[in-house]
C-alpha cells in the first residue's frame, strides 16, 4: 500500500507541476501585448469542424469538452476501482473523509453564497467553484512536506479528493445542466444499456467499449447535459476484470495516466487560466464573485472539513488518521482549499462569457489566487506543525 500511495504522489505530484507551469504561461500570454493576441487566437482557434454531425468548436471547445471528457473517464475508472476493491470499499475506512469532504463542500458554497446574496442575480450561479479541491496540485504539496506528515493523512487528503470529485460530478449533473433534449437523453440511456449489456456478456475486447463511449459523447454533447458527465458514466460500465483475468479497467487507467496528466489537465490550465489584468481595478478584484470564490476556498474549506472531521470524531463514528494530530488534520484541510482544475472546470459551466464580460477575469483570477495562498499557508502549517523531516514526532518544548 505504501508504495503505490508513494508512486501516485510522485505521478501526481509532477503532474501539479505541470499544471502550474501552464497556468502561469497563461497568465504571461494574455498580458504581454502580442502574445496575448497569440494567445486569443489560440483559444479560440478551430482545428476542425463535424458538420454533419454539428460539432463546431473552437479549441477551448476540444478542450473543454472533449478532451476533458477523458479527465471525467479517468477520474470515473478510479471511482469505481477504490469502490471495488480500494479506500472506498469499507464503510468505516471511508467514514471520516467522506464526511469532511461534505463539510468541505457545504462550508464554501455557503461562503459565496453568503457574500453574493444582494448581488446579481447571475453571480450567484458560481456557488459551486470554490467547492472542489484539485488533487494533483494537493498531492504536490503533500510530496514537498514528505515523512513531516503521516501516510494515514495522505490516504485521507487521497480518498477525501476522490469523494470531492464525485461531488463535483454530481453537482454539475444537477445544477449544470441546460436545456434538456429528451431524443439525445433517449439515444443515450439506449448507448449507456448496450455498454452494460457487453459488460454482463464479458466481452473483454476493449475497442467496443471505445467505440461506443465516443457515441455517448456525442450524445450527451447533444443532450443538454455537459459532456463531463458521459466520461464518468461510459467508465462505470468498463469491466474492473475480464474472463481472462486482466483488468480492463485498471489497464484503461494506466493508458490514460500519462496523457491525461501531462497533456490534457496542461492544456486545460493553458486555455482557462490567462486572465487579462488589463483595466482590472479594486472595485474588480475586490467583487463580490471573487471574494466569495476566494474566501470559499481558503476560508471555506479549511473550516468545513475540519470542523466536519471533529464532529464525527468526537460523536465516536470515526477516528483520527494514525500518528496523526489535530494540528495536522487543520493544515491538511488548509491544504484541500486549492480548488484550480475542478474549480475552473465549473467556473466555465456557471459564467462562460460573463467571465470577462462582467466580472473582467477575476473570478478566474481568484481561483488561482485562493488555491495557491491555500497551497503556500497549508505548506508553511503543516511544516510547523508537522514530525521531523525523518518522520519522528517532533518533541515538545518545555
Amino acid at each position: 500500500m505504501k508504495k503505490l500511495i508513494d508512486r501516485l504522489i510522485s505521478s501526481e505530484s509532477g503532474a501539479g507541476m505541470l499544471l502550474l507551469f501552464a497556468a502561469f504561461l497563461a497568465l504571461v500570454f494574455a498580458n504581454i501585448p502580442g502574445l496575448d493576441k497569440l494567445y486569443n487566437w489560440f483559444v479560440h482557434f478551430t482545428p476542425f469542424t463535424i458538420p454533419s454531425f454539428n460539432i463546431l468548436g473552437s479549441m477551448h471547445f476540444w478542450i473543454n469538452d472533449a478532451l476533458m471528457a477523458l479527465f471525467f473517464f479517468a477520474i470515473g475508472l478510479e471511482l469505481k476501482r477504490e469502490m471495488l476493491e480500494g479506500q472506498l470499499k469499507h464503510f468505516s475506512q471511508v467514514l471520516l473523509p467522506v464526511f469532511a469532504a461534505l463539510g468541505g463542500v457545504i462550508f464554501p458554497a455557503l461562503v459565496f453564497v453568503i457574500i453574493n446574496l444582494n448581488a446579481q442575480n447571475h453571480a450567484i450561479h458560481g456557488w459551486a467553484i470554490p467547492t472542489a479541491t484539485d488533487i494533483a496540485f494537493a498531492v504536490g504539496v503533500l510530496a514537498l512536506l514528505g515523512r513531516r506528515i503521516p501516510s494515514s493523512l495522505k490516504i485521507f487528503v487521497l480518498t477525501l479528493a476522490i469523494m470531492d470529485d464525485l461531488c463535483a460530478i454530481v453537482i454539475i449533473a444537477l445544477f449544470y445542466t441546460g436545456d434538456l433534449s429528451f431524443l439525445y437523453l433517449l439515444l443515450s440511456f439506449m448507448i449507456v444499456g448496450a455498454l452494460i449489456f457487453i459488460n454482463k456478456l464479458g466481452v473483454s475486447n476493449k475497442t467496443p467499449y471505445v467505440i461506443l463511449s465516443l457515441i455517448l459523447w456525442f450524445f450527451v454533447l447533444n443532450s443538454g447535459i455537459h459532456a463531463s458527465i458521459a466520461g464518468v458514466v461510459a467508465a462505470f460500465t468498463i469491466p474492473l476484470y475480464t474472463k481472462k483475468g486482466n483488468s480492463m479497467s485498471k489497464e484503461m487507467e494506466q493508458t490514460l495516466g500519462l496523457p491525461v496528466n501531462y497533456i490534457i489537465l496542461p492544456l486545460f490550465a493553458f486555455v482557462n487560466a490567462g486572465v487579462s489584468m488589463h483595466g482590472l481595478d479594486a472595485s474588480h478584484v475586490f467583487g463580490t464573485v471573487p471574494m466569495g470564490i476566494f474566501l470559499g476556498l481558503f476560508v471555506g474549506k479549511q473550516i468545513g472539513i475540519f470542523l466536519f472531521s471533529f464532529i464525527i470524531i468526537k460523536a465516536g463514528f470515526a477516528y483520527m488518521p494514525e500518528k496523526a494530530n489535530w494540528k495536522q488534520l487543520y493544515a491538511i484541510a488548509i491544504i484541500c482549499g486549492i480548488g484550480f482544475t475542478m474549480s475552473l472546470f465549473v467556473d466555465g459551466l456557471a459564467y462562460g462569457e460573463n467571465s470577462i464580460l462582467l466580472y473582467h477575469g477575476t473570478d478566474k483570477l481568484a481561483i488561482l489566487c485562493g488555491s495557491l495562498v491555500s497551497g503556500v499557508v497549508g505548506y508553511f502549517a503543516a511544516k510547523i506543525v508537522g514530525n521531523n523531516p525523518d518522520g519522528s514526532p517532533k518533541k515538545a518544548k518545555n
